[in-house]
Formats: structure tokens, sequence, C-alpha cells
């Protein structure tokens, strides 16, 4: 009698205790943190904290109201809130409170008309203006002539050379493959199919694709790689296994470990420093040579949808803005028609 009147008052108890707004981000935002990377889970657990509070305002308290109870209208005072804020951050946070009505329909918390949610932020959201890419065409090609010839000035220091060689191979690599600095960076001497010159990665969004090498790429990595021999040979390691692009430093020590991104970033600084000063810090980022790939591509076919597909773009769109004449190429073009 005592266990049935005590399960009873428990049933009774949460059957009083409604599942809150609360609880459903709580649980939404560890869903992220499963799925998506730290950063996004950040972000996003970041926007949820700020629509609560705009729930709060609204007096619909997130620690008492339930999901279900939550108005569709609810997303334009999120929007309305966001005004001040950077429009990038405004497309995040709506995004993220979408993506949280969508939990909530999946999970059978609320029933909201999605429809009616996405058309609402769309309705109040700022568009986002396009930008066209930009990055020193003309500083990068002095970047990469300069890193091509940067083995001869080495010296007889083992890691200083390998240094040179493998950031001369490194920086050919993103210019002339459009390869992210993570992925990149994240490359293992087996990802390369050497005899077809292309490599299989994992890229944006988990997605599993191939990029291609150029010759003087695929050169200057087997350059860097036969120099390494020595080293690789001696790790006790199968070679496929190694990264393609490792540490020569005093931390590293005999070991062969991967570059890291911040690394990555700090070969692009100190071979732009070398090359071309240093004002010229910060004007090139790793990233550029992804502009300058997808860019070149453009240049010598003229073919949107081959861009697209090399440099991997979800969205035509993406590549579009690179497809943008240069002013030289604009005075050029007015010239022709306008001769006196």
């Amino acid at each position: 009698m005592l266990l049935i009147s005590y399960i009873t008052i428990n049933m009774e108890f949460l059957m009083e205790t409604p599942f809150t707004t609360q609880k459903a981000i709580q649980n939404y935002i560890e869903s992220i943190r499963l799925a998506r990377s730290p950063n996004t889970a950040r972000s996003y657990a970041n926007a949820l904290k700020l629509f609560a509070q705009v729930l709060t305002v609204r007096n619909l308290p997130p620690e008492n109201t339930p999901p279900a109870d939550l108005p569709e209208d609810s997303i334009t005072w999120m929007a309305d809130t966001l005004k001040p804020y950077l429009p990038a951050t405004e497309r995040l946070y709506m995004t993220a409170v979408i993506d949280f009505f969508e939990y909530l329909e999946t999970e059978r918390l609320a029933s909201h008309s999605l429809t009616r949610i996405r058309q609402l932020a769309r309705r109040h959201t700022r568009r986002a203006g396009i930008r066209l890419p930009q990055f020193p065409r003309d500083a990068i090609e002095k970047v990469l002539e300069y890193v091509k010839n940067i083995t001869n000035s080495a010296t007889d220091d083992e890691p200083e050379r390998l240094r040179a060689l493998r950031d001369r191979a490194f920086l050919l690599t993103l210019a002339d493959t459009g390869l992210r600095v993570h992925e990149a960076c994240n490359l293992r001497r087996g990802d390369v199919d050497w005899s077809e010159s292309r490599a299989v990665v994992i890229g944006k969004g988990d997605k599993q694709a191939v990029v291609r090498f150029s010759n003087r790429a695929i050169r200057a990595l087997r350059d860097y790689l036969s120099t390494r021999a020595a080293l690789d040979g001696s790790s006790g390691r199968p070679l496929p296994s190694l990264p393609l692009f490792a540490r020569h430093d005093k931390g590293a020590g005999k070991k062969i470990k991967p570059i890291t991104t911040a690394t990555g970033r700090n070969i692009v600084t100190q071979r732009v420093t070398e090359s071309l000063g240093a004002e010229a810090v910060g004007t090139i980022t790793p990233h550029s040579f992804r502009h300058y790939f997808v860019t070149t591509v453009l240049r010598a076919s003229g073919n949107l949808k081959l861009a697209q597909e090399l440099a991997r773009h979800s969205n035509l769109s993406t590549t579009s803005r690179y497809a943008h004449l240069s002013d030289d190429e604009l005075d050029k073009g007015y010239h022709e028609i306008f001769e006196d």
C-alpha cells in the first residue's frame, strides 16, 4: 500500500509539473553540442539565452511556460530585438531559434506552423548584402614566387630546411587546390593518390570530396616528404597514417605531429612578412589563397559551374560572387568601346 501511494503521489507530481520551455532549451542545446561543432553549440546557446530573455520581457518566462504556449509571433519579437546586432549575428541567431521550433515539433513538445514561423522570420530579418571577395591577387602571386625559391636560401640546419620545404608545399597546396586551412592541416600522407594527383578530404559540413593537385604542388610535396623520409621512417608508424604537413619545432622534437590551423596561419604570416614586409601582415590570410584559387579557375575557364565544383561551393550564388571583372578589365573594355 505504501508503494502504491508513493507511486500515485509521484505520478500526480509529474502530472502537475509541465515540461517547461527552459527544459526544452536545455535539451535542445545539449543535442546541438552532440551533433555540431563547439563554436556552433556556443553560438546557438547564446541565441537561445537571448530568446529566453525576450520571452521573459513578454511575460512568458521560460521556467514557467510550456513550449506549446509559445506564440508563433515570438519569432518576430526575436527579430525586433536583434535589429541593433550585426546582420551576420542576426541571421545566425534567427536560424538557431527557428531550429529550436523545429526541435519542439520533432520531439512533439509543441505544434506550431513552421511555415508561418519561417515566413515571419524572412519578413522581419534584414536581407544579407552581397560582399565581393577582396584579396590582393598580385601580392599573393609575389608570395608564391617567393616560396618557390625559398629553399635556395635555406641553411644546412635540418629543421629550418624542413620548415622551408613544408611552407612552400603548404602555400602552393592552398593556392592550387582551394583547400580550407583546416582541411589542409588535417591531410594525411595516405589521403593523397600520387598517381592521380588528387586527395579525398572531409570538408565543410562533414562532406567527403575529391580535390586535385597541380603539378607544382605535387612536386613541392614530393620534395618535402623526400627530405622528411628519415624522420618518417623512424616514427614507427605506417607512412599513410602520418600527417602530410608536420611540425618541425623544438616542441615536436623527433615526433611526427600534424600542424594546427594556428600553425597554418603562422606560416602565412611569416612568409608574407619575408616576401612583402611587415606592413602587409593581415592583408593575406590562409583563406585569401582560396579566393585566389576560385578566381584563377574562373579567369582561365570562364566556367562558373566548373569553379563551383572545384571550390566545393554548395550554392552557385557563392561562386558567382567571384565572377566580377577587375577595374583594369573594366577600363580596358570601356576604352575599346569608346575609342576616339
